[in-house]
């Protein structure tokens, strides 16, 4: 679950960012939206306790954020957060496999090779193991990184930007792989995006209804 209440930040030198309050029940999807610049990524970014907020109460996986400490909270993200980056950050030096590795190792956990393969096999991408993050496609890479942030069954997928410079197909498999993902392991979903086609893939038309949406997702704007 996601909640928060008054919560800005203020770059240095940089404008106040002011978002709405919003809570998320444990499983749900948000869909956070808005222009590039107007602040889906600091939100994330606060969400994941990767920088902390000028004010305002932030709950994240029943963890007040602001309770948490540097190390705790390099500890916290691990076991609670995947995070999904518009960029994806796999490391060219290394295998898959050796990718998913490093997430272990991050969360203090021993190297577990049957779990690393079961999470690249449930994104069909298992055989892709021992090549390097430059010899993927462009949807294989998506997949590894996808793998690499469920693989210790987090509460909470954060996911920036999953469908920029995809095409229409691409881009719906790519949410169909968030939201299948996260039914299987329970987890909150959060799509932040500028792209207008995902709320399409999110909450398709009922028998030619508009505006009917499942209780289970949930909109801000930003």
């Amino acid at each position: 679950m996601i909640r928060t209440q008054g919560l800005r930040y203020q770059y240095p030198n940089g404008p106040l960012l002011a978002f709405p309050d919003v809570e998320v029940p444990q499983g749900a999807v948000l869909l956070l939206s808005g222009p590039s610049g107007c602040g889906k990524s600091t939100w994330l970014a606060l969400v994941a306790a990767l920088m902390a907020p000028t004010a305002g109460a932030l709950v994240v996986a029943d963890q007040i954020l602001d309770a948490l400490k540097s190390v705790a909270a390099d500890a916290w993200r691990a076991r609670a957060i995947g995070f999904l980056p518009q960029k994806l950050h796999l490391s060219t030096a290394l295998s898959v496999y050796q990718n998913l590795a490093m997430a272990q190792w991050a969360a203090g956990q021993s190297e577990d090779a049957a779990r690393i393969l079961a999470a690249l096999q449930t994104l069909g991408v298992d055989e892709l193991a021992q090549r390097k993050p430059g010899q993927l496609s462009g949807g294989q890479a998506q997949r590894v990184a996808l793998a690499r942030a469920v693989l210790l069954q987090p509460r909470v997928i954060l996911a920036d930007e999953p469908t920029a410079s995809l095409d229409d197909a691409s881009a719906a498999q790519a949410v169909g792989l968030l939201l299948d993902t996260a039914r299987q392991q329970g987890a909150t979903l959060v799509i932040a995006t500028h792209d207008a086609r995902v709320a399409g893939l999110l909450a398709p038309d009922i028998n030619g209804q508009i505006g009917i949406q499942p209780s289970w997702l949930l909109r801000l704007s930003l």
